[in-house]
């Protein structure tokens, strides 16, 4: 994280002795990137974090079967024909894209998850619809429509959904770290100017979530598998906390395009960025104002990246007659020009605004196809540029 923060009790010296009213120590764990060369935070126990009592392969996992996207063609999956009840949001996803980077899955859940941590990479879990609270050893965040949730690497956190609406979310697996772009951040880690958000718009766990329990599951995803631990106490019984290193939660609806006469490339758009891809958000915006302006995207060709759009909200102009709707992904793969519609740049002339809302995943390795995706694809949108107007 690119800011420091400090919850609960901690002493006024890292890694000096620190009593519980007891008198026994509390135990200290250290959080940390890259070899503890980067980002870290230092977490205050009152059980030691290490005490396990069982560890047992797990089988229940979500499976991940890819196949390449042959023939070669953009394709369009409906992700609400995947949906389920009775599922919760970490074992209920079900994958739809994936390659050795990153993993992208959707899932509909209306159950708490089990306490999990994921030791392969980051995670981001943009959240379509619903809401939920998310729980980890570092406190509690609530969430909803619209929210980014980044999880660093081996955090224990759950997602328990709140309301009445299923919690239907985006999960975005890297194999490594996912944080703002680096050329929004000055060279000590804060917001720049030009940058489309800032500190002011993210939240985090603002206390302590201590829980009194003993012989507690805990689900690990690591690149062997998944193992199933028995923990002697709950791991969350964190006192308090410091550092850069922690959930955060950020709105899409806090993201503040940048616009200009012509139409802007999608870099403008970036949010993220993780190893060998990048996230963006398309939010409603005033569009290009030159007098002679098209404000629906050229066509155009990212030779080095597929384009994965996740269609969240409003109406997506360059899409109109394609089949696209409400909680859509399309699959745009290198190797392949895409644009808009037919029609939609005559219609788009002369229009002020546009009212759309648009997750966008582009990967710098091809995207493999996954059982759930091969599920919900309607077949015919590779064939709708070719009709007539």
């Amino acid at each position: 994280m690119p800011y420091y923060r400090q919850v609960g009790e901690i002493p006024p010296k890292r890694h000096t002795q620190f009593r519980q009213p007891d008198g026994s120590l509390y135990k200290e764990e250290l959080m940390g990137q890259e070899g503890f060369s980067s980002d870290s935070s230092l977490l205050y126990h009152r059980y030691p974090p290490t005490a396990i009592l069982a560890a047992d392969a797990f089988e229940g996992a979500p499976g991940t079967t890819k196949v390449a996207n042959h023939p070669l063609k953009p394709r369009h999956f409906q992700t609400h024909k995947l949906d389920t009840t009775g599922a919760d949001p970490i074992l209920g996803r079900q994958p739809l894209l994936a390659n050795d980077d990153v993993r992208v899955s959707y899932a509909v859940a209306d159950a708490a998850s089990p306490l999990y941590r994921n030791a392969i990479g980051d995670e981001c879990l943009y959240v379509e619809d619903g809401t939920a609270r998310v729980e980890s050893v570092f406190g509690t965040v609530e969430v909803g429509a619209g929210d980014y949730v980044i999880i660093p690497m081996s955090v224990i956190y759950r997602v328990v959904p709140t309301g009445d609406r299923p919690l239907r979310t985006l999960a975005v697996e890297s194999t490594g770290h996912i944080g703002p772009p680096k050329r929004y951040l000055s060279v000590r880690g804060q917001f720049l100017e030009h940058a489309p958000y800032c500190e002011r718009d993210l939240r985090s766990p603002g206390e302590p979530l201590l829980v009194d329990e003993e012989e507690v599951e805990v689900l690990v995803q690591q690149r062997g598998g998944w193992t199933r631990f028995v923990y002697a106490n709950h791991p969350f019984d964190v006192v308090g906390w410091d550092g850069c290193l922690y959930p955060w939660v950020f709105s899409i609806h806090d993201f503040e395009p940048i616009t200009g006469r012509i139409h802007q490339p999608p870099p403008v758009h970036q949010t993220f960025e993780g190893p060998n891809f990048v996230l963006c958000s398309f939010v409603p915006r005033k569009v290009d104002y030159h007098e002679l302006a098209i404000p629906v995207p050229y066509n155009h060709h990212n030779v080095d990246s597929d384009e994965m759009m996740f269609y969240t909200g409003g109406n997506y102009e360059a899409r109109r007659g394609s089949g696209i709707e409400q909680g859509s992904i399309s699959l745009h793969p290198s190797g392949f020009t895409h644009g808009p519609q037919p029609g939609a740049a005559e219609r788009a002339i002369g229009v002020d605004f546009f009212d759309e809302l648009a997750v966008m995943v582009d990967t710098f390795r091809p995207l493999q196809l996954c059982d759930a995706a091969q599920a919900c694809e309607d077949p015919g949108y590779a064939w709708t540029w070719s009709r007539k107007v």
